[in-house]
């Protein structure tokens, strides 16, 4: 497997109310939320996958709350593509079919969706590339500065380190998913800090699967010794997850980065079984996507929003919203993820992690 030109301070108080939310349905269903909503102003909401946590539990709530503030007789349409792109090409076609006006749309292949944001495109719907830049030709982009992600990823493993940063010290790199540009730009940002710093010594894609990172992990392991690995990076939490698997089944546990503030990378920093995370509010990231939809429903100007500017693979120059990641440790746990009450304390310190939860003063 993602704050604010800064709105970072506007984005978490309004992630701080709005992430008490609940997500509704389960992924992968194709369902429409209208509340009474008419088909002339209908928008279509589709999320790449319900492996990444943020998606069902974040992402869609907090837009379909905004749209409906912005917009109280929109409809949304929702459909989850569970991780399956040719599954997402049909309800892009789906989309089209019900009458979308506006189609915010998270790709799970970035490259492969250009034919049917085409298609869309072609049927006058406007499309909203969201966290992730879908090729073609898209309206707007809104995502995190996502190369600035992979920077404080390598950044924090370096930090964790310490003196055992050096040019010859060997780390594991396990990257995103080649389908999504993100991991292209997080990957290019890890380079940017670690390269010279240490040795890459292996690194491989982990396809954003837990699993398959745990078996990357373990290869990495075989092939380099456990004794001569200083640290991990791996570009999202649930990479992290089975690398940590991985290094527990090898008798190790080194400095681990990760993505995303998931619930259990957050537990894994309290216990000391990964070093760091990256939180990117939801409310900074998912506000900026409804209202743009919403002007672009309405026929209005939302240029005084993108103000950043991004070129896609198939060589359009993208309006678009970047906004600042937040790098997460130990350190600042409680001022960022836990303050802005992403979870709370009791979700976090279950009775297996309440004794680290008090060492690290979280109760």
């Amino acid at each position: 497997m993602n704050a604010l030109t800064r709105r970072i301070v506007v984005g978490t108080a309004v992630v701080s109310i709005s992430f008490t939310m609940a997500a509704c349905g389960k992924a992968g269903d194709d369902k429409k939320n209208d509340g009474g909503g008419s088909k002339d102003k209908s928008i279509g909401l589709l999320l790449p996958d319900s492996v990444t946590p943020r998606y069902e539990k974040f992402d869609r709530p907090l837009i379909e709350k905004k749209i409906k503030e912005l917009c109280p007789d929109c409809s949304v349409q929702y459909a989850n593509a569970a991780g399956d792109a040719a599954k997402q090409a049909q309800q892009v076609a789906t989309m089209i079919t019900k009458g979308v006006k506006v189609l915010i749309l998270d790709p799970q292949d970035a490259v492969g969706i250009q034919s049917s944001v085409q298609a869309a495109v072609d049927k006058g719907i406007k499309v909203v590339a969201y966290d992730r830049l879908a090729q073609g030709p898209v309206s707007a982009y809104v995502s995190y500065d996502n190369e600035k992600v992979g920077e404080l990823q390598g950044e924090s493993l370096l930090k964790a380190l310490g003196p055992k940063a050096t040019p010859t010290a060997k780390i594991v790199m396990i990257d995103g998913d080649p389908a999504d540009p993100n991991a292209a730009a997080f990957k290019a940002g890890a380079h940017k800090a670690l390269d010279t710093k240490v040795k890459v010594a292996y690194e491989q894609t982990g396809l954003w699967k837990a699993d398959v990172a745990a078996q990357k992990m373990s290869a990495a392991i075989t092939q380099l010794g456990k004794k001569n690995i200083v640290g991990v990076y791996s570009a999202n939490d649930t990479m992290a997850g089975g690398i940590a698997t991985s290094m527990k089944g090898n008798g190790i546990n080194l400095p681990l980065t990760g993505q995303d503030a998931a619930l259990d990378g957050v537990q894994r920093i309290i216990a000391g079984t990964q070093t760091s995370t990256i939180y990117k509010p939801g409310g900074p990231e998912t506000a900026p996507a409804a209202e743009i939809a919403v002007d672009l429903l309405n026929g209005k100007d939302f240029k005084s929003l993108a103000t950043a500017s991004s070129k896609s693979g198939s060589g359009e120059n993208v309006p678009s919203v970047l906004l600042a990641p937040i790098s997460v440790t130990i350190d600042n746990l409680k001022d960022t993820v836990l303050k802005d009450q992403a979870y709370t304390v009791a979700q976090v310190c279950t009775s297996e992690f309440a004794d680290a939860c008090k060492a690290a003063g979280i109760q």
